[in-house]
């Protein structure tokens, strides 16, 4: 599947005492990238919530920090949905110096009913979407 890229800044916020990106802040880089990966192929978190009742939840996160991001940097947050199931979706992300990968993380999310928090389907027409990324 093909892979979308968003860029990040890093700003002094995101860093601990020494310049380096704080390892939390990670977690954040790598949901906007998701937040805009989806916003890329015409879905919006609000309208999924208004219109169709669903949103999406993390459900499992595995990350390796290779390399630290600093104050100031331009860096790509790499994401690529690696699998699309029923009512998942399994991301690849990678957040990237150039073609510098310093941190990876595997992220599993899940659709659900926004009011009982149970899973929920993709829409066939939302999944479509999904598989021709470009």
């Amino acid at each position: 599947m093909s892979s979308f890229s968003w860029p990040i800044r890093v700003y002094y916020e995101n860093t601990d005492a020494g310049g380096v990106v704080y390892h939390a802040e990670y977690l954040k880089f790598f949901e906007r990238g998701r937040s805009e990966w989806l916003r890329n192929l015409g879905f919006e978190h609000t309208q999924l919530k208004a219109e169709h009742g669903i949103i999406f939840v993390v459900r499992d996160l595995h990350i390796k920090y290779l390399q630290p991001a600093r104050f100031d940097e331009l860096l790509q947050v790499v994401t690529t949905a690696a699998e699309v199931g029923r009512s998942r979706l399994v991301f690849e992300q990678k957040l990237q110096r150039s073609d510098e990968v310093l941190t990876a993380a595997t992220v599993e999310v899940v659709c659900v009913d926004c009011e009982t928090f149970k899973p929920a389907a993709i829409s066939p027409a939302m999944k479509q979407h999904f598989l021709e990324i470009k």
